[in-house]
């Protein structure tokens, strides 16, 4: 026993050895050589562009927005801070939006879509609370919004934050666009035609006419910008922040923080990374249930760019496409048309702009996950059942029942070898206690002992392995799609991407004071901590007294470990560990083999007080 610790430790530290010494000696020295090969490039990018404008070449707003008379970011001229939201709309006209999905806005200053609620969400399960504020202007608290121009050199005046357009058309609604107009006064006439249809995605079609006598160049872009970092999530299954898939560049992450890290962009205050030369594909920002998106002309080549520019108090996180050159001459006209995404991330909805509208790769806009090929279909399946029962909790329960019967002959031959081993418990005791002296022949007859009754020792594992990959991708659905997005139960349970509500600690509402935040222990994960103490008790118990000891607790400590847990995933657990209960049941019942739950379960309590009975006498 002794040698056998002595080479593990030896086989652990050696496994450091080789780990620490490959980062050491290999893989820094090849980080390092990376981070100095993208420094010179940023480094030539920056001496290419024209001052004033990013590497890109798309303006990157400065969060003073407005002029030196904003003394603060994300200010107005003359105010000493932010404005409320309705402060910050009344500072310019616009042109109303109103479809079956969003509430909202466009300002005729700038002509940008800076407002934009989502009619079908709310804040909290109650429908009278208010809805999902997506966009704000500039110069309220958290100014988010979408913006579209040209750029270029030499061409005269050009459409920025303080245009003042000409708008036709009351309200845009789906089959209403509106048209946008501005002269520059020097030979450009700018119009622009924004449609929406009736869910999430714009589409805005930049015309510019060159009335002047000479030639010139301009460059169309669209970005999405947001003011400040907003609160995430945090957790390593879900991404938050700056989104995008680029061609053959593929899908980019970058969260607010890994963004900060990368190299100047453009200027000192600005971090940021740029890909040229991309065809197909988005940029934009994400958050778990909602997102905006920059989407080009899927068959012309850009530039597409994450950048993170600040002036030392607020940051302005953007995601932005700039397009080819247009040459336009005297006399002749050039028009760009960008699409803009601005809603909730539904998962049919969002497949299906990337089919009809050939958006590439914009199904990703949803983190699956490198397990997607578990996770996607699982949400198929649970998509499914909902929509023919109307209740997500039932179609977990219903896509469970489907899985133990898809697994069904791999967990019979598990639960068949381990009532067959529970069979020969007699002769594994009279083998250990004939062997007590020599470990290895001890080993030696259990193994002829399984080979002569045809026992597979590893085959219990396989219900559990099989459980892992399910309850990964459940846990992922539930976490990531807007659709489990207070999804009711039945009874109290009225969010199921929510921990249950209940709580022991105020005998589930009983007692008149709320329950800390800090104790999770509702209703459904005590019936879950039950289910799996049923489980246990359905095997024998390890012989080894420590193992048990363990074994015992396992279903405690699960059900503290799950009752922060979305409820969802708590009913799946319970009723996976019902199922298997019944199962196991019946199989070893028909392998004659004596279900010892009742005589398992009498132990246990019977040992609990004799125990407390000792502790009293003593």
């Amino acid at each position: 026993m002794g040698n056998d610790k002595t080479n593990m430790f030896v086989a652990i530290g050696l496994s450091l050895l080789v780990l620490l010494g490959w980062q050491y000696f290999v893989a820094g020295p090849r980080m390092e050589q990376q981070r100095q090969i993208e420094a010179q490039n940023k480094a030539a990018q920056q001496q290419q562009q024209p001052p004033g404008v990013t590497p890109d070449g798309v303006p990157s707003p400065s969060p003073k927005e407005g002029g030196p008379a904003a003394p603060a970011p994300g200010t107005v001229p003359g105010q000493a801070g932010p404005v409320s939201r309705e402060a910050a709309l009344a500072r310019s006209p616009r042109i109303r939006i109103d479809t079956p999905a969003l509430t909202g806005s466009i300002a005729l200053k700038g002509g940008r879509v800076d407002d934009v609620s989502l009619k079908g969400y709310h804040e909290t399960v109650d429908p009278k609370s208010p809805e999902i504020v997506l966009f704000s202007p500039a110069g309220s608290e958290t100014p988010y919004y979408a913006e579209f121009g040209w750029v270029g050199a030499n061409a005269g005046p050009l459409p920025n934050n303080d245009t003042l357009w000409t708008g036709e058309g009351a309200t845009l609604s789906p089959g209403k666009p509106v048209t946008l107009t501005w002269d520059n006064g020097a030979g450009l006439v700018f119009n622009r035609v924004i449609a929406v249809d009736d869910k999430y995605m714009f589409t805005v079609r930049d015309e510019v006419e060159n009335k002047g006598s000479g030639a010139l160049t301009l460059y169309p872009y669209s970005l999405v910008s947001r003011w400040g970092k907003p609160h995430t999530q945090g957790y390593y299954v879900l991404h938050e922040g700056m989104i995008g898939y680029l061609g053959n560049d593929g899908l980019q992450e970058f969260t607010y923080d890994k963004l900060a890290k990368e190299g100047a962009y453009g200027g000192a205050s600005t971090k940021g990374k740029a890909w040229t030369g991309v065809t197909g594909g988005f940029v934009g920002i994400t958050d778990k249930y909602w997102a905006a998106a920059a989407i080009p002309d899927q068959d012309t080549p850009y530039t597409g760019a994450f950048t993170d520019r600040t002036d030392g108090t607020t940051n302005v996180y953007q995601a932005s496409v700039r397009g080819d050159a247009v040459n336009l001459a005297a006399g002749a006209s050039a028009t760009a048309t960008q699409r803009l995404f601005a809603g909730a991330k539904e998962v049919n909805l969002i497949n299906n702009y990337e089919k009809d509208l050939g958006i590439k790769h914009f199904d990703l806009m949803i983190d699956w996950g490198w397990f997607f090929f578990i996770t996607k279909p699982m949400f198929r399946a649970l998509d499914f059942f909902y929509h023919l029962f109307g209740n997500f909790g039932v179609s977990i329960l219903v896509v469970t029942f489907c899985l133990k019967l898809l697994f069904l002959p791999i967990a019979n031959r598990s639960y068949v070898s381990m009532a067959k081993m529970k069979a020969v418990q007699p002769e594994m005791a009279a083998i250990r206690e004939r062997y007590k002296d020599d470990r290895l022949k001890a080993q030696q007859a259990t193994m002829e002992l399984y080979k002569k009754e045809k026992i597979n020792p590893v085959a219990g594992c396989w219900p559990v392995l099989i459980q892992i990959p399910v309850f990964f991708a459940l846990y992922k659905v539930l976490f990531i799609t807007i659709e489990m997005r207070h999804a009711p139960f039945f009874g109290w349970i009225h969010d199921l991407a929510a921990p249950d509500p209940t709580s022991v600690v105020n005998l589930f509402g009983l007692l008149p004071f709320p329950a800390p935040d800090f104790v999770h222990l509702g209703v459904w994960p005590l019936i879950m901590g039950v289910t799996m103490f049923v489980q246990m008790k359905m095997n024998p118990a390890p012989p080894d007294p420590v193992q048990a000891q363990i074994f015992t607790f396992m279903p405690i400590v699960f059900t503290f470990m799950l009752g922060s847990f979305p409820a969802g995933l708590v009913i799946y657990w319970a009723w996976n560990n019902t199922l298997s209960v019944i199962q196991q049941y019946v199989i070893m019942r028909r392998n004659g083999v004596k279900v010892e739950l009742w005589d398992n379960l009498r132990t246990t309590f019977r040992r609990g007080s004799g125990t407390k009975a000792a502790a009293t006498k003593s």
